[in-house]
């Protein structure tokens, strides 16, 4: 039995799982964002943005309801936001329930945006991750997933 405070260092397997996460999530999406980049001119934040707000009624969310869905810090997604809207792919709208509140809206060129990047980016999911997976795999990796964020980490305190 470990006392309070003392450290459960990971063993030889559980460390290769979690260096074998961090690696192969690295990986892929820095084949995702090189693909996206080169043959879209979006980045991968573009793209996460574009694909919530293409599938929110009316194309538009709260700022707060982006952050949640990308799991991004509000300070992250207000640069971000400030960058798209300077390129033109989404507006921000005052919001008729809250005065102070703003909704981030896709534009048309958004719309066009997101429409030319999505097949490209599909193909490039399938190309190095799916089609490297067989059917066990893939039933492990969402059973993994889904385990995963069934409860999610609470941050813990440092003391």
């Amino acid at each position: 039995m470990m006392a309070a405070g003392e450290t459960e260092w990971l063993d030889e397997r559980e460390q290769r799982a979690w260096r074998g996460f961090l690696d192969m999530h690295a990986t892929v999406n820095r084949a995702l964002a090189a693909q996206l980049q080169r043959d879209t001119d979006l980045s991968l934040a573009d793209y996460g943005i574009l694909v919530t707000l293409s599938e929110a009624d009316e194309g538009q969310l709260r700022s707060f309801a982006i952050a949640e869905k990308l799991q991004w810090e509000a300070s992250r997604l207000s640069h971000q936001l400030r960058r798209m809207e300077a390129r033109g792919l989404v507006e921000r709208r005052s919001c008729p329930e809250d005065r102070r509140g703003v909704i981030i809206a896709i534009t048309e060129a958004g719309r066009c945006a997101i429409t030319k990047a999505a097949p490209l980016h599909v193909a490039e999911v399938r190309r190095v991750f799916i089609d490297r997976l067989d059917d066990a795999h893939l039933d492990a990796l969402v059973d993994a997933a889904d385990r995963i964020r069934a409860t999610p980490a609470e941050p813990t305190t440092s003391r």
